[in-house]
């Protein structure tokens, strides 16, 4: 017997409030970006030009050129924005995990049975297993080296039997919070669907996963905290990056002008080709608000200006979700240029999907994998098909050995791999199509 279902589908247009004060009110403080024109390294001088702007530099990314601060100084933007070195300065946006559209915890009684039999999405993937008799299919790296996939999310439960002998490590960068242990669900629930050994079971059966945790158990994370994540899981030289995060930049939003908001995408770009740069694939969920990416003025509803999906880059591998039917989600953004491939996210099937009646739902057609305290839970969103292709990126890898593919020859197998499921070549709604594990490794 199944739980009840729970529906969230909150788009995320960041996190400017504009709070009332009263007329005798102590200045609001605020938490900014400085993004310096030199790209890899700080000007001499940067913290006392911070201070005289009106600001106290609370994190330093001296590697992509950024400093976060903190400022109760009203004009703190404009004064930091006459020094000649500075590119971009603006308040902070806010990003949340890609939060699934369902979600559902097996129930103990419905747990007891074979999890890998109700996996059809990892079987979709892997040929019902036939990719793991391949070289690499597992994880396991042609020079014996470990192939290492981070899931920058909520945390990982390292206990959990399905995931602890694949848990490489663990590194928070919540403040409060230093375990990466997983309070949440969404980074355990990844992680499973990326390395899971044992009544579940991942893409890659062998490879590693390390938790590089940027939420608590409930809200956001900065943009510099994530940013710093990415960056540091490069500096440890993993092999692929999982980011199945649901963020939106508002661009000319009538109450910020767009260089108030241009800040955060640049530092979310900067940390990506940091990644990069470093021989690490980048992977990111699409989102799961039904709209065409490619078309930002849409995003943005009733109000002006254009919304743009952040984190996003060309040079990262973006995705799509679709139901077992090999359907496009309900739920999925798609968009031409803005998608590289679709992977199983889970849905209620094609009759709900015709008719969106909750009386048509079927249940297990979401997809199933690891949660935190040793169970096992279904969900639904483009956060659950991101990890299956950065866990085939990792397979990818693993075939070739530990640092033999660029991330660029990495990304061109899985999409030259991929099967076309709706027009021939590529399409706004999968890419390149839908990955297949028995191609990219044969």
């Amino acid at each position: 017997m199944l739980a009840s279902l729970s529906l969230s589908a909150t788009m995320i247009l960041g996190a400017f409030g504009v709070p009332g004060q009263a007329a005798n009110a102590a200045p609001e403080t605020k938490q900014y970006l400085v993004l310096f024109k030199n790209e890899n390294s700080l000007p001499s001088g940067y913290d006392k030009l911070i201070t005289s702007a009106g600001g106290s530099v609370k994190k330093v990314l001296g590697k992509m050129g950024a400093v976060q601060v903190v400022t109760n100084n009203a004009d703190f933007e404009a004064n930091i924005e006459k020094s000649s070195a500075v590119l971009d300065a603006g308040v902070e946006n806010i990003i949340m995990p890609d939060s699934p559209v369902i979600e559902q915890d097996l129930e103990a009684a419905a747990a007891g049975g074979d999890v890998y039999a109700l996996q059809w999405d990892i079987q979709q993937v892997t040929g019902d297993g036939a990719s793991w008799n391949l070289p690499g299919g597992t994880g396991r790296s042609a020079n014996g080296k470990d192939i290492v996939v981070a899931v920058v999310d909520t945390g990982i439960d390292y206990n959990h039997p399905d995931l602890k002998a694949n848990y490489a490590y663990g590194k928070s960068f919540v403040p409060g919070y230093p375990d990466a242990m997983d309070q949440n669900s969404h980074g355990t629930h990844v992680a499973g669907s990326i390395a899971a050994k044992g009544r579940s079971m991942g893409v890659g059966p062998d490879l590693k996963v390390a938790a590089y945790r940027v939420f608590g158990p409930t809200g956001g994370a900065a943009t510099a905290d994530i940013a710093s994540a990415l960056m540091t899981a490069a500096d440890d030289n993993v092999d692929v990056v999982n980011m199945s995060l649901g963020g939106y930049d508002w661009f000319q939003n009538p109450d910020y002008a767009t260089k108030d908001t241009v800040e955060d995408v640049r530092l979310f770009n900067r940390a990506i080709q940091y990644a990069i740069k470093k021989g690490v694939t980048v992977v990111g969920s699409a989102g799961n608000n039904a709209v065409d990416l490619s078309s930002p003025g849409r995003l943005s509803g009733d109000d002006n200006g254009a919304t743009h999906r952040s984190p996003s880059s060309q040079t990262m591998i973006r995705v799509s979700a679709n139901g077992e039917a090999k359907n496009l989600a309900f739920y999925s953004n798609y968009g031409v240029g803005k998608i590289d491939v679709m992977a199983p996210g889970g849905d209620l099937g094609l009759k709900y999907h015709e008719t969106r009646n909750n009386a048509d739902r079927d249940n297990t057609k979401l997809c199933l994998a690891t949660i935190p305290g040793g169970g096992y839970g279904y969900k639904g969103g483009t956060s659950m098909a991101a990890p299956k292709a950065a866990a085939l990126a990792g397979i990818i890898i693993a075939q070739h050995g530990k640092d033999v593919l660029s991330p660029a020859q990495v990304k061109h197998i899985l999409q030259s791999s991929s099967d076309d499921v709706f027009k021939t070549g590529y399409d706004e709604n999968s890419g390149f199509g839908l990955i297949n594990a028995v191609n990219a490794l044969q």
